[in-house]
Parts: C-alpha cells; structure tokens; sequence
C-alpha cells in the first residue's frame, strides 16, 4: 500500500491531523491498534482555540450537537459531599452565555468560539465518521504499527492487523500519534524529560442518570462540571457531556474503593453503574525532538501534562493543524526547507509552555490539597476551622487549575525562520490574554461591521488583509506568492474595530490564522517576504 501519509493512532490528534489533510486534498492512511474507538472519558473539553480550529474545519456545530448542552453553565465547586453546601463556587458560563458576551464584547480579548464539554467517548467516533466521508483518507482499525525504515525518499511500515496478516505500507512522511508510550517515539529513540509519575490515581466512570439533577450546588440542582472533595485522597468528580456519566478520580487502590468513593462522594442514596475503572499517572514531560528526518510525532507523543487547564489534547490539536499544512504545502511542491523544519520549532516551545502552565494550573490545587484531610469531615469546632481556613486558601489558589485562557489563545511562537519577526514583544501569559497582532500570534477574533466575524472570511491560504480597505501595493506581493505557486489571497476590510485591535494597515496571515508579519506600508521587498513565509529564506539570506 502506497499513501503521502501514514498516521499511527486514531486518537483526537491522529483523526484532526487525518481530517485536515483529507479536506486539503492529501492521501493519507490512518492505522489504529484498537477494533474501534473506546468508551473511555480520558479529555473532556475542546477549548476555545480548539474550537476556533474546528469552526475552521467546518466541525465545530456537530461538535457542539454531540456535547454538553449549550444551556448548563460550567460550574467548578470544593466540598465536603455533594449532599451539602460547597465551600466554594466559581462560576463559568455556559456556552449560550459565553457566545451572548462573545457578541456584545469586540475587542479581541474573547475567542471566536468558546470551549465545549465534551468526552473522548463522543469525540472520537465523531472525528473517525468525518474522516471516512474523505475520499483521501483512509481509516483502518484494528491495525497495529510494528516497525518502519526511512531513507530520503519515504518510510515503510510494517503493520499487522488483528487477524495475524501483516502488510507493508510505504508513505513519503510518517506522524506518530500514538499516544503517551508511543512506540514510534521509541522507534527513533526520542526521550520524554520533565516530571514523570508525579502521582497516581485510579479513574473511574459512572453512569447514574439521577445524579445531576439531584445535586444541590450553585442556582439550581447539577449546576456544575467539576466537584473537587476536600479530602486527602486528591478526589475529584467530572461530570461528562450527557449529564448521565461521571468520572470520579481519586488515590485509591481498586475497584471497589472507588465504588466506596464514588457512595462517600454524591452523599445520595442513588442507583448507578460501574462501567470502567483504570489507573493513570500524572506526568508534566516533553519530548527531546518532534521529528526525525520523515517521521513527526504529535500529541501525547511529545508532551504529556497534568488534565489541570485542560491543555492535554487540545495542545495536540494545535500540533495537528500546525503539521498539516507543513506537509501539504511540501507534498504539493510549495513549501520550503524551513516550512516543515518549522513544525518542530514552533510546536516543541508550545510544548515546553504548556507543561509549565499546567504545572502552574496544578501548583494551586496542591496548595490547597495539602490542608485537607479527615478532619474537613467532621461537624466539630475543630473541623469548622478548617474548613474555613481552608476556603481562604483555597478561593484565590484553585482559580489557576481553570483561569487559562492566555495559555489557549495567547501563545506567540517566536525565532522562527518563516516569521518576520520584530525586535521584542509581549509576554506570554497563562491566566491572561491581551490580544495582539505582533507576528507569530494568533489573529485575535474581531467582528466587522455587518456582524461577521473577520475569521471567517478568510481564505484558507495565506492572506494579505488590507485594514485600509484598499489593495493598492499588495500587486507585487501577490506575484511573489504566485511565482512560489502558494496559495496567497488579498482581503481588504473596511472596519475600524479591526484596525484599532490590529494597529497596523496590512497583516500577512497564514492558513492557520497566525501573523507572519505586520506593517503600514506594503512590504519593501515582497519577494523576500513571500520566500521567507514559505520556508524558502530566512529573513538574514534576504
């Protein structure tokens, strides 16, 4: 079997990767050791940057569909039991309310889309059908990798199906999204660094139908996501995206503790069901290279990160879409050198930044985990004390597990050879966001005049926007991208909350919707620019 690309592992990352380069018109097979996708929760939200790439993707309503309500807020509480008041109450909105803001508020700080609860269990078989509808794209289960050579022309893979055959499938480039033990990362003898099994703790999912609808908390019964108990076994309980699944986490040896958790916890005499129960280890590792010659790896492959802030899945999707058009690009003899060179660069540092905001995420809960224990339990003087003592703590420190907005939207990738970088720039900030058009940053979300928004209407190419509402002197650039063959549209916007968020008449945006370069004038050497965005110079050769 002959394909441009082999992905290994059918996971979010894997079928995002496979999607994109299906609708960009590139073959590729993705093979899956598993018979078919699992019902195991493992993520259980796409963030706001996720969803800006799904909506990007045309996915975004059907996602939206198969998750979690639009209507229930996202609630996050500490308590004792379920059964009685919180001692603490941070409230989120729902993504009705999230939306509703989104509309009255168009000064770049909030994102196109917000985050959606939804669980592994429903992701991937939706991602798996939208892949199959591609006819470029072919999806195999019940496949598994066993071993690959690459020379400078492709890789060949040896794989072996569930029935004992095995095959040779022969790709110009191999991405390995095989998850956390990833043998494609220990086929090219690639180490993972950082903090390895930090902690252990057994997951457990339930199904009790009753149960959020009988939960007392915030402005009515169930308001809520997450419920963190205040005990000495880090316990914690998630409800999943059809309000009848929940998936409690705790430092427990068995099943059956976990039952006895799971009763102690809800506090309510109520029928529910086992389904699965597993360990998992907390880890906050990132991998020495994202790529050997043909081969790439993305996803947990390369970074592995506490669930805190959710930045586990939803930085491998931003691994995926960055890698996807790289590849397109060369396949489709476009790109330079330094495109594809490029993905390691700018995904390794985005890498390296998240596992830091997960730790920081991670830091304030075990700030407050560290006072708890049985004595929060008991109706004493004593135990009254505590409890308050811990709510002090606890009310600014258990923010940073969920306030991670900066770390979703605000990443700039920097030194870089196909950014036209400028001296300087702002900080990257996990808890916060300050939208900016400095190259390497994300296009911040902006509505024109008439309600759309800009993100939308930009082609999925690179793009010359004219916040001037004028084209003239984009001409030359234009022909330089043609002379590549890269695909490369001009937009002129005549929107002044655009040009006020922006500060700049012309932004040159790529496919993936981040800066390569900003200015008031059009550039004085278009052809440079063309080459340096295409990965065929950098900024010095010019």
């Amino acid at each position: 079997m002959d394909t441009k690309v082999l992905i290994v592992g059918a996971g979010p990352v894997g079928l995002t990767l496979a999607i994109d380069l299906g609708q960009r018109g590139i073959d590729c097979v993705l093979i899956e050791q598993k018979e078919a996708p699992e019902f195991q929760p493992k993520m259980e939200r796409c963030n706001a940057r996720t969803m800006e790439i799904y909506r990007r993707m045309g996915l975004a309503d059907k996602i939206r569909a198969a998750g979690l309500s639009s209507d229930i807020p996202m609630d996050v509480f500490i308590v004792t039991t379920l059964d009685k008041p919180p001692l603490i109450h941070h409230p989120y909105p729902s993504v009705d309310a999230a939306r509703q803001q989104a509309l009255e508020v168009n000064d770049g700080t909030l994102p196109l889309e917000p985050y959606q609860l939804i669980s592994q269990y429903t992701l991937e078989p939706l991602l798996k059908e939208e892949a199959e509808k591609l006819d470029s794209v072919q999806v195999t289960y019940g496949c598994k990798f066993i071993e690959f050579e690459q020379n400078g022309d492709g890789v060949t893979t040896q794989v072996e199906y569930s029935d004992g055959r095995r095959e040779q499938i022969t790709a110009t480039y191999m991405v390995g999204c095989d998850g956390g033990t990833s043998n494609v990362r220990k086929q090219l003898d690639i180490k993972l660094r950082g903090e390895g099994n930090i902690s252990q703790l057994q997951q457990a999912l339930f199904r009790c139908d009753d149960l959020y609808d009988k939960i007392p908390m915030g402005d009515g019964p169930g308001k809520g996501r997450h419920y963190h108990v205040a005990d000495e076994r880090a316990t914690f309980l998630i409800m999943q995206d059809s309000t009848k699944h929940f998936t409690l986490h705790s430092k427990v040896e068995n099943e059956e503790e976990m039952k006895a958790m799971f009763e102690r916890t809800i506090a309510l005499p109520l029928d529910y069901e086992l389904i699965n129960c597993n360990p998992w280890r907390q880890n906050l590792l990132v991998a020495d290279r994202y790529r050997r010659e043909r081969v790439f790896l993305a996803g947990d492959a390369v970074h592995l990160v506490i669930p805190t802030g959710g930045l586990g899945m939803n930085t491998g999707v931003g691994d995926a879409i960055d890698l996807s058009w790289k590849l397109a690009a060369t396949l489709e003899g476009w790109g330079g050198e330094n495109l594809l060179n490029s993905y390691e660069v700018e995904r390794r540092q985005i890498g390296d930044r998240n596992v830091g905001a997960s730790r920081f995420a991670s830091s304030g809960r075990r700030i407050w985990r560290s006072m708890c224990g049985p004595i929060m339990f008991e109706e004493t003087p004593e135990g009254e004390k505590s409890r308050a003592d811990l709510i002090k703590v606890a009310e600014p420190e258990h923010k940073k597990t969920n306030d991670m907005i900066g770390a979703e939207l605000g990443y700039r990738y920097v030194g870089l050879p196909i950014i036209w970088e400028e001296p300087g720039g702002p900080e990257h900030l996990f808890r916060t966001y300050e939208p900016t058009s400095w190259a390497g940053a994300r296009l911040p979300h902006v509505r024109l005049d008439d309600g759309t928004a800009l993100q939308d209407i930009l082609p999925n190419s690179y793009v010359l926007l004219c916040l001037s509402n004028s084209t003239d002197g984009s001409e030359s650039l234009a022909q330089a991208f043609a002379d590549i063959g890269a695909p490369f549209n001009t937009l002129a916007v005549d929107c002044p909350a655009a040009r006020a968020l922006y500060q700049r008449d012309f932004i040159l945006i790529r496919t993936d919707l981040h800066i390569v370069w900003r200015g008031n004038e059009p550039h004085e050497d278009p052809k440079h620019l063309a080459h340096v965005a295409t990965g065929y110079r950098t900024i010095e050769e010019g």
